[in-house]
């Protein structure tokens, strides 16, 4: 006797064998049955306060694995949220996979409930936006979207579900189910692209390898390792890119960034693209005459802003492998005497003494400097760091160091606030399913709290035991203090008065944390900060939430460059 299946079960088989694990979102009309089906064959279904954080975490765990994550959400204004997170899971190249119910097919133009043009406003912000025509393409179209999100440069990708195919029934043999799809193809750059890229490496006086988020994304890390140490060549890692090689690795030159930059004759690229966050390859920050080596899976951002001197394209992973062995071969090694090697040890060393002297001020409210420093000694070197903010993140970025590959979570490429939360989420539950032990830290400035912020009782409702550090200023960039906001508010209405930068003077947000049930701490001084760290880090039970109070016109030391790089014209 033929079984029937609902498209809810078909949906949730479907992902299952794609071995897709978790899923993440807010249910109600029309998908609850798929969260529902989701669970039954045993995937994890996480849910969240607001479908834009649901598509952050799923994202992260995109990141984080390589497998794609389900965010799931309603018809309309659900989906329309998460439109932030698969934007933003494409500028990061992480795979997505967005499931929408949609209005039921019968109701089309006619003003249904929710109704929206959701595949066509997705294709903006996805690889592969599609509608199964029946119950029994379900299989087909979620096979589809799995490997669009995962092979080439990765991404999110859509499914728009009508509410009749939900509850609708099919028999199983009628259903065409599709076997898992397989890993994406690895390919190797170009043999004699190589040769002439290892002569452009050699021939370098002032060499710089770049570590990128897609080397972390790629599982570089051995390969990239062997790359530096057989080299001998001075490397940076990007914001995420850190940890693919230890901070504090020796031919690490984080803390002479900037010089770095502007002096390499040649860069080597490895899974970071020449975007805003590195300046463009323009001047003033980089050499006119620098020659870039670029290996990239994607022929299309080769040669992005500057025309590389040697493209390699491929498989990252695969591609260093290949440059190790021209080393092997060649034994050639950069010196580690070089005017170029001086000239950045030099400038690490004068930079780290100006932070060194910031950070052992002790003057009262802190500063992020003295904040961090102490943030930076308690902190387990396996830990899991997701940032966000504005110097919040540029200096913890400097002073929080990370030894382990995929160990770093921010803003990304997209500059997304409001990801933090919805990040640490995502790396909680997968340390928790793996019983890793590894705690998870969520450094988060009070602005970007406060974009998704209520996921706090997500934490503590599914007892993830985050910690939040919320280093709070009072505002955006700076705020003000209580003395200044009462003089503030004598002066007539606060619409017209307040500066727009600014928040309500030392709000308490632990108390947000401790409404749920989690621990909350108001910190002021350097004693109270490492009593309420050491203590968060001891309880493995619930979430814990920092509230640290500093000075509001604490600012970043002075930088050679401002963050952001302008156009001229």
């Amino acid at each position: 006797m033929a079984e029937a299946v609902t498209g809810a079960q078909i949906i949730a088989e479907a992902l299952k064998s794609q071995n897709v694990e978790y899923m993440f979102g807010i249910v109600g009309v029309p998908i609850i049955e798929v969260a529902m089906a989701a669970q039954a064959v045993g995937i994890k279904y996480v849910g969240m306060r607001n479908e834009q954080a649901a598509c952050y975490a799923a994202s992260a765990i995109g990141y984080l694995t390589g497998c794609p994550a389900v965010c799931l959400v309603v018809s309309g204004p659900g989906l329309i949220h998460a439109l932030g997170g698969m934007a933003n899971a494409n500028m990061n190249c992480w795979p997505v996979i967005v499931i929408g119910g949609s209005s039921d097919q019968n109701q089309e133009t006619t003003g249904a409930f929710q109704e929206f043009p959701q595949v066509e406003a997705c294709r903006l912000y996805s690889k592969f936006s599609a509608r199964p025509s029946s119950l029994a393409m379900i299989p087909a179209v979620v096979e589809k979207a799995v490997r669009s999100s995962i092979y080439g440069r990765p991404g999110a990708c859509y499914i728009d579900i009508p509410g009749d195919m939900v509850n609708a029934k099919v028999d199983r043999t009628n259903v065409r189910f599709v076997s898992c799809c397989p890993p994406p193809p690895v390919s190797l750059a170009n043999s004699q692209e190589i040769s002439e890229a290892f002569g452009v490496l050699k021939q370098a006086q002032r060499p710089l390898i770049i570590i990128g988020k897609g080397a972390a994304y790629g599982r570089a890390e051995n390969e990239i390792k062997e790359l530096v140490e057989l080299s001998g060549i001075p490397f940076l890692p990007t914001p995420m890119g850190k940890g693919v090689l230890p901070d504090d690795h020796p031919n690490c030159v984080s803390a002479a960034r900037s010089r770095a930059l502007l002096q390499a004759d040649v860069v080597l690229l490895l899974g970071a693209r020449l975007n805003w966050i590195l300046h463009f390859g323009f001047p003033p920050r980089f050499s006119p005459n620098v020659k870039v080596i670029q290996v990239d899976v994607c022929a299309e951002e080769l040669s992005n802003n500057v025309r590389a001197a040697a493209a390699l394209l491929g498989d990252l992973r695969a591609v260093v492998g290949q440059l190790v062995e021209s080393l092997k071969s060649d034994r050639w090694r950069y010196p580690s005497d070089t005017e170029w090697w001086i000239t950045l040890r030099e400038k690490m060393a004068s930079n780290a003494q100006i932070s060194k002297a910031l950070a052992l001020r002790a003057t009262l409210p802190m500063n992020y400097y003295t904040a961090f420093h102490h943030i930076a000694e308690l902190l387990p070197k396996d830990c899991i760091i997701v940032s966000e903010g504005a110097n919040t993140m540029d200096i913890g970025r400097t002073m929080l160091l990370n030894h382990f590959p995929r160990h770093r979570l921010d803003a990304g490429t997209f500059g997304t606030m409001g990801v933090g939360p919805g990040f640490a989420i995502a790396a909680a539950v997968l340390e928790k399913a793996q019983e890793t032990g590894r705690r998870v830290v969520c450094v988060e400035g009070d602005s970007a709290f406060g974009f998704s912020g209520m996921e706090v009782e997500t934490m503590c409702r599914y007892k993830l035991p985050v910690i939040i550090i919320v280093i709070n200023n009072n505002g955006i960039y700076s705020g003000v203090d209580p003395e200044t906001w009462e003089q503030m508010e004598k002066m007539g209405d606060m619409t017209t008065v307040a500066p727009p930068v600014t928040l309500l003077p030392e709000a308490r947000y632990e108390q947000v944390m401790c409404a749920f049930g989690g621990c909350g701490y108001l910190v002021r001084t350097v004693e109270e900060l490492r009593s309420a760290l050491q203590q968060s880090l001891i309880d493995t039970a619930m979430p814990s939430l920092l509230n640290v109070l500093i000075d509001p016109a604490a600012d970043r030391k002075q930088q050679d460059f401002p963050w952001l790089t302008r156009s001229n014209l």
